[in-house]
């Protein structure tokens, strides 16, 4: 019997080391080989670690070890109503939450032909932007600021530069802000339902946010210049890239699947085009096209393939930078990439306020229907894929949740063989340090993959 809830354990135990983050050299079996370990790659969301092969200077294996526990959502949801799972799915990220409830609900309501009020989707957008808000101010300033800027974390980077933390929080606080008042809490909110909200907010509700939005607009344009002037590794590669793309926005959680060689799939039909494999050294599945193509995720796909529909403000900044052509070949610069979608976001929440009027309901009455939900959306890190089967009673019979960092886990490997040469004869704390730069330029989410992997039951 294939039961597939989540996880299997990894056949490859996770080495310790008195140095998380810190490269050490293994024992190679072939004395032409040489091993480099990182066993704790610091600065992400989860624990995971990086393993490279190297012979004659040439990197014979890369491996993003992902081993976390798995925690069997696609398992808990099983039996449940649709209202349920949404609440559910939220508790995958703390980080993400949004973007995890957005993907279910949408499949739902595209499943069982649920038509929502115009208001509710603008409200669902401005949910969506405070999500992107709060996780890109993290990732930029918290996360992946102190690589440029030559420091060990964010804390040691406040002692000589306060006023970028302060800046980087300041950015966060909105998008937290916006994201309690739509969703009853900023962390897993609890107020999205199948065919709306529970609540929605009163005008004067989110018009208490201008002040600070148009405070917040001018701090995101001050970000796309900090970054801007940040100093990349030199690094390019030809890259298979895909997103969303919508008709008219920016996408967040509607559009159809594209890609840079010609895909064009509806949001729900992911699965006609990917498919996921099991690896032995992670705990989460890695994704390929069904010709086994290799694809990135996040940012960079997404000013790639949709950057014409970034708001004024926000492609005005890209422009600015200049750096349109690195952000789609250099993964370094992803981190200009989340700058203008981070002021994007804003620019976007702003205007999304400025225009709302509170619908006659909160939600519309619905009814399920069995068959398949499916539906993706794009999380901050890149398009996310749910796919669940609903019985004659209107309960989940199965679920299949996709996860950006393990569709991107198979790029990062690719990356990092490409780029481990030019860097394997510096001292280890210095390759240490522009490894794990571009293992974070992704803004991994390891939690999020470790729920995603099979388990075989056999029973007599």
């Amino acid at each position: 019997m294939n039961d597939r809830p989540d996880a299997r354990p990894p056949t490859t135990p996770s080495p310790a080391t008195p140095s998380p983050g810190t490269a050490t050299p293994a024992p190679a079996s072939d004395p032409g080989e040489r091993r480099f370990n990182v066993s704790y790659i610091t600065r992400v969301e989860g624990e995971g670690s990086l393993h490279l092969r190297v012979r004659d200077g040439a990197v014979l294996e890369a491996k993003l070890g992902i081993f976390e526990a798995p925690r069997y959502f696609e398992r808990l949801v099983v039996g449940r109503t649709p209202d349920e799972v949404v609440d559910i799915v939220a508790r995958i990220c703390g980080i993400c939450p949004v973007a995890y409830q957005m993907s279910a609900v949408h499949a739902f309501e595209d499943a069982f032909g649920v038509a929502i009020d115009p208001s509710v989707r603008a409200l669902r957008r401005l949910l969506y932007c405070g999500e992107w808000i709060q996780s890109h101010a993290l990732h930029v300033y918290l996360l992946h600021a102190p690589d440029f800027l030559g420091y060990p974390s964010a804390i040691a980077m406040a002692a000589d530069h306060r006023a970028i933390v302060e800046r980087g929080l300041a950015i966060k606080k909105i998008g937290n802000r916006i994201i309690s008042i739509l969703g009853a809490r900023s962390i897993h909110p609890v107020s999205v339902r199948v065919g709306g909200f529970s609540r929605v907010p009163r005008r004067e509700e989110l018009e208490r946010l201008r002040p600070a939005l148009d405070e917040a607009v001018e701090l995101g344009r001050e970000t796309v210049a900090m970054v801007t002037g940040f100093t990349a590794p030199d690094f390019a590669r030809e890259p298979r890239l895909v997103s969303l793309r919508h008709e008219t926005e920016y996408p967040f959680n509607e559009g159809r699947i594209v890609s840079s060689d010609g895909l064009d799939l509806a949001p729900g039909r992911w699965d006609d085009a990917f498919e996921e494999e099991q690896v032995e050294h992670s705990n989460a599945l890695q994704a390929r096209t069904k010709e086994g193509q290799i694809y990135l995720l996040g940012p960079a796909a997404r000013v790639t393939l949709a950057g014409d529909r970034l708001h004024p403000l926000a492609a005005e900044a890209l422009e600015r930078t200049g750096l349109r052509e690195a952000i789609r070949t250099n993964i370094y610069w992803s981190i200009a990439a989340r700058a203008v979608e981070l002021l994007h976001a804003l620019a976007e929440a702003r205007q999304i306020i400025d225009a709302y009027r509170p619908p006659a309901a909160p939600a519309v009455a619905w009814s399920p229907r069995p068959g398949r939900a499916a539906w993706a959306t794009e999380a901050p890190r890149g398009l996310l894929f749910h796919h669940y089967e609903v019985d004659e009673r209107g309960l989940i019979a199965a679920a299949r949740i996709v996860p950006p960092t393990s569709q991107n886990q198979a790029a990062i490997e690719q990356d990092l063989a490409l780029f481990a040469p030019g860097v394997l004869d510096l001292p280890p704390a210095e390759a240490t340090l522009r490894l794990e730069q571009l293992i974070r330029s992704y803004d991994p989410c390891i939690s999020c993959a470790t729920h995603f992997l099979d388990l075989t039951i056999e029973e007599d």
